[in-house]
Parts: C-alpha cells; sequence; structure tokens
C-alpha cells in the first residue's frame, strides 16, 4: 500500500487529466451499454408492434440508437487520445524524476548497480509503470462506477434484478481479480525480475565479449542467459494461462446473470410489472454490464508487475548519496587555488586507505603533475576534488574556504575536466560541445577545435560542426574524441584544469600531438595532471609520486631524476 501511496503522490499533478481520462471512458461506457440495450428494446418493441399491427414512434428511440453509437465511436478514439496524453505525461514526470534522483549518486552509489541493471530500471521499470494509471485506476475507477450505474438502473424495475446482476458483477470485477491478484503475484514479480536480469545479462555479455571469449566462459554465460530465458518465458506463460482463465471466469459470470435475469423477469413480464419489450431490453442490459468488469482481472493481474517494478526504482531512489550536500549557499571563492592537508580516504570502512596524509597545493597558474602506477590512489584524488567521493579525514580547502561548503554542481563549475574516459553523446560534434557551454557561437566552438587540433579534421567533413559522430562516438579514433573532450574544456573556460590520463591507450604520435594541445589549453590555468605516462612532465612545476595513496617523493622533472629514486626507475623503465 505504501508503494501505491508514493506512485500517487508523484502522478497527482495530473490528476486532471486522469480524470478526464475517467470520465471520457466511462462516457464510453455508457453508450456501448446504452447502444445495445436500447437496440434490444427497439427490435422486440418493433417486432411487437407489427404483431399487433400498431404503429409507434420509432424516430425518437432509432436518433438515441444512432446518437449512442456516434458516441461510443466518437468516445473510443477520445478515450485513447486523453488516456495516452495522461500516461505519457506520467511517464515524462517519472523520468525526470528518476534522473533527478539518479544524478545525485553518481558515480558514487551507482557503482554498485550494473549498468544492464541501470538501463532496465530507467527503460523497463519506468514503462511498467504506466500500468498503475491506464491499466490499474482508469479500469477499476470506471468499473466501480459501473458497477453503481447497472445498480441503479435494475433497480428502477425490480430489487432482485438489481441484486442478482450486482451479485455476478461482484464475483467477476471483485472475486476474480483478487484470486487473479493473489496468484499472479508471485510471476508478475518473477516477469520484471526475470526480464531485469535477463537484460543486464544481456548486456553484460556484450560489454565483456571478448574476456568472456579469451578466457572459455562464453559458454557459461551463454547458458546462464537461457536458464534466465527460460525462468522468464515460464512466468510469462504462467500469467498468459491467468489470463486466459479470467476472461473464461467473466464469459461464465456474464452469461449466468444473463440467464438469471431473464428467469427474474419472465415472470414479471406475466404478471405485467414488465412490458415484453423490456424483457429483451434488460436481459441484454445486463450482459452487457459486464464491459465495466472485463479489464479488471488483467489490471489486478499486472499490479504485481507495477509494485515490482516501483519497488525497484525505489531501491535507487532511497539510496543516500555517497557526498552530502551543503544546505547554505556555495561561498564565493576567494581566487582558484586547492589546498590538499592530511588527506585520508578509504571506499569502504574495512578498506586499505585509497589516500593516506596527502599533501598538495595548487595556487593559482601553477601546474602539478600526480604519477604512479595503477592503484596508486590517482584517480581517487580527481574523484575527490569533483565531490564524487567524500575523505574522512585531513582537509580539503578551494578558493579559501572547506571544499564541503560547495555543493557539487557549485564546485564543478570551476573545473574543466579532460579524462580517460572521454564519452561523446550520439549526436552532432556541434552539440557535443555544447555540453561544456550550451550559448557557445560557431566562431568560438572553431577557435576551441583549432587549438584541440582538430578543426582541420571537421572543416573536411561536409556536414563541417553538424557531422554525426555515431553511438558513442563510433565514427572518431581515440585522439579525435579526446581532442573533442580538449575543446570542450577549452569552451568551458574554468580556471582550474583537471587532466586524469588524458594520452591513455594513444600511440606515441598521437600521445605527443594531444600533449601539445593540452599545453595550449593549460595556458593560464591551475593544473592537475594525472597520469602514469611520463610524457611531457618536464613543464609541470611540481611531481607528486603516489604508492598505495602515499606520497613517496615530490620535486621538480629535473630534481627527481636527479635523485635517482622512484620516478627515476618509473622513468627508466619506460625508456621516456
Amino acid at each position: 500500500m505504501r508503494t501505491v501511496l508514493r506512485l500517487g503522490r508523484l502522478i497527482g499533478p495530473y490528476w486532471k487529466w486522469m480524470l478526464l481520462g475517467v470520465l471520457v471512458s466511462f462516457i464510453t461506457l455508457v453508450a456501448n451499454v446504452g447502444l445495445m440495450t436500447l437496440s434490444g428494446w427497439f427490435i422486440a418493441a418493433m417486432a411487437l408492434a407489427g404483431l399487433a399491427g400498431v404503429s409507434m414512434n420509432y424516430f425518437s428511440p432509432a436518433a438515441t440508437i444512432r446518437a449512442f453509437a456516434i458516441v461510443r465511436t466518437v468516445g473510443r478514439y477520445a478515450e485513447r487520445l486523453v488516456t495516452h496524453e495522461a500516461t505519457f505525461r506520467i511517464l515524462a514526470r517519472l523520468r525526470v524524476w528518476f534522473y533527478e534522483h539518479l544524478e545525485p549518486l553518481a558515480p558514487a552509489r551507482l557503482q554498485t548497480f550494473r549498468s544492464g541493471d541501470l538501463l532496465s530500471r530507467i527503460r523497463a521499470d519506468i514503462d511498467t509503470l504506466d500500468n498503475l494509471y491506464l491499466r490499474i485506476l482508469v479500469p477499476v475507477t470506471v468499473g466501480a462506477l459501473g458497477l453503481a450505474a447497472a445498480g441503479i438502473f435494475l433497480w428502477r424495475y425490480d430489487p432482485r434484478l438489481a441484486l442478482a446482476n450486482l451479485a455476478l458483477l461482484l464475483a467477476a470485477g471483485v472475486a476474480v481479480p483478487w484470486l487473479v491478484t493473489r496468484l499472479g503475484r508471485e510471476p508478475g514479480e518473477t516477469q520484471v525480475r526475470a526480464g531485469a536480469e535477463l537484460r543486464a545479462a544481456a548486456v553484460d555479455g556484450l560489454q565483456g565479449l571478448a574476456e568472456l571469449t579469451v578466457f572459455g566462459a562464453a559458454e557459461a554465460h551463454a547458458e546462464r542467459l537461457d536458464g534466465v530465458s527460460r525462468e522468464l518465458t515460464a512466468a510469462q506463460s504462467r500469467m498468459s494461462r491467468l489470463s486466459g482463465l479470467s476472461q473464461a471466469a467473466l464469459g461464465l459470470c456474464a452469461n449466468l446473470a444473463m440467464w438469471l435475469v431473464a428467469l427474474i423477469a419472465i415472470p414479471l413480464v406475466g404478471s405485467g410489472a414488465l412490458q415484453p419489450p423490456e424483457l429483451a431490453m434488460l436481459v441484454l442490459f445486463a450482459l452487457a454490464s459486464f464491459e465495466a468488469v472485463m479489464p479488471l482481472p488483467q489490471a489486478f493481474q499486472m499490479l504485481g508487475q507495477t509494485l515490482a517494478a516501483a519497488r525497484r526504482i525505489f531501491e535507487i531512489v532511497d539510496a543516500r548519496p555517497q557526498v552530502a550536500e551543503p544546505g547554505e549557499p556555495a561561498p564565493y571563492p576567494a581566487g582558484y587555488g586547492l589546498e590538499l592537508t592530511g588527506v585520508e580516504m578509504r571506499y569502504e570502512p574495512d578498506a586499505p586507505p585509497a589516500l593516506s596524509g596527502l599533501d598538495l597545493a595548487l595556487p593559482p597558474g601553477r601546474r602539478v603533475a600526480v604519477v604512479g602506477a595503477t592503484g596508486s590512489g590517482k584517480s581517487t584524488l580527481v574523484n575527490l576534488l569533483l565531490r564524487f567521493w567524500d575523505y574522512q579525514a585531513g582537509s580539503i580547502r578551494f578558493g579559501g574556504h572547506d571544499l564541503r561548503a560547495y555543493p557539487g554542481e557549485a564546485l564543478r563549475r570551476h573545473f574543466a575536466v579532460v579524462s580517460q574516459g572521454t564519452h561523446l553523446f550520439t549526436t552532432t560534434l556541434r552539440e557535443n560541445l555544447r555540453v561544456a557551454d550550451p550559448e557557445a557561437s560557431d566562431g568560438a566552438m572553431e577557435a576551441a577545435l583549432e587549438t584541440a587540433q582538430l578543426l582541420e579534421f571537421v572543416r573536411t567533413r561536409a556536414e563541417g560542426l553538424d557531422t554525426w559522430v555515431g553511438e558513442a562516438g563510433l565514427t572518431l579514433s581515440g585522439g579525435q574524441a579526446r581532442r573533442v573532450a580538449i575543446a570542450r574544456a577549452l569552451l568551458k573556460d574554468a580556471p582550474v584544469l583537471l587532466l586524469d590520463e588524458p594520452t591513455e591507450g594513444l600511440d606515441a604520435p598521437t600521445e605527443q600531438a594531444l600533449m601539445e594541445a593540452l599545453y595550449r589549453l593549460m595556458e593560464g590555468r591551475s593544473v592537475l595532471l594525472i597520469t602514469h605516462r611520463l610524457v611531457g612532465l618536464e613543464r609541470m612545476d611540481e611531481i607528486l609520486v603516489l604508492d598505495r595513496g602515499r606520497v613517496v617523493e615530490r620535486g621538480t622533472h629535473a630534481g627527481l631524476l636527479a635523485a635517482g629514486g622512484v620516478y627515476a626507475g618509473m622513468h627508466a623503465r619506460l625508456g621516456e
């Protein structure tokens, strides 16, 4: 119930659209029932009038029947138009709401979720929530209104007719859905879980296909996919059988109601309490009234899937961000200097420190490089400065204020980042550059591309800045993608530049060309270069050598080489 109430609060702002959808659906139901009911009366009355040789006014009922037919046709269209409009508005709100809660969890908290699982929650689980309004709330509300209307209509003729029809309507609209809900809860939840697991496993298999093949685990992974697929198919089969049985039960109740109403009404016709044409009308009304409850078993059958999907969404939404945002507005930085004193950071309370006793000063305009082997804590430093993770001891000050005094978004406005994992969106080059500055002009973008040594390539393309980069930048080489990242950093024009392994995975000529572009980017900025490559570090003002989270050496390139310590050994091994 708590899950339903939370969902209700989320979709509440669209109550007018939802109410309009229910109203149009109910009007359509009334028109459809009225069409069958009045048609039965009209045909019977015309037949009896013909047998008796008497005249009757057939213009009014014929016009009413035509009106019911028009309202039913228009109502069906309007019903789908309004209910789907409401559903799309709700889904749009849910997606934005979910993303707003997802963003503060990146990247720290989201690392506990597999990428395929996250994709499943963002797409499939959110899509499943459209059942709440379209396939649950609307049918249940219209069904309740239909039950009330049917009871009132039949009560006017005889209470026994109303009670008999109402009993079977309740059996079809309450008892059958209740039974379907109980029987469908487990397969519904299994269907959501197995579907999500199948999508996650498929994504994992595609992303790690090379590793699975190399280590001979591809067959085992395929068997796992097959097992999950069989589980999903079994759950879907159970749900399909439930759906078929529920529809059969509804059909049985509808026919029983029709016969029961006929049995009660025939003596009333014989006694003169009812006119003969009214017998056909009431019998057909009893049969048609079951249209109000026909969608209910499927609605309650989907309730388990919907609630399971909602719980998966709320599991992420309820997660607490790793970094707590300050309650006060961001302070105004007095300059853009960074100062780290005795910083210690652990990813888990019982894990060894990723950083321990780190001291680092980066005043405005200074260039500092942090080098070390993989796992020495270099990237952890970037995560701390961007407030993706929090530290447990020591202090970090930026612009004269504690780093924790800045909200993450406000702090990151002062940093331009070029990382080893450059992400390009599946759109044009222009739109990828505008990630850094949505208002950037074509001239500013071309100037940034020229500094990044990519403008010549862009000019060779017929579309220029409107060149489509492909899925995740597939049409660009690794070096070109990094240069797009440099151009974005130039467009952002932030005072502090963070370079996290910017030349990782590049060949030597591309690396040299990229470093030349980076040196242009460094002009006038404070620079923190994170790398295990020792290319061009002679231009750095200071170099820190990290080992297991601790600074083991610091100094200039020439000084560290002359000292013959760890840095000199790294330089000799790398042949640089």
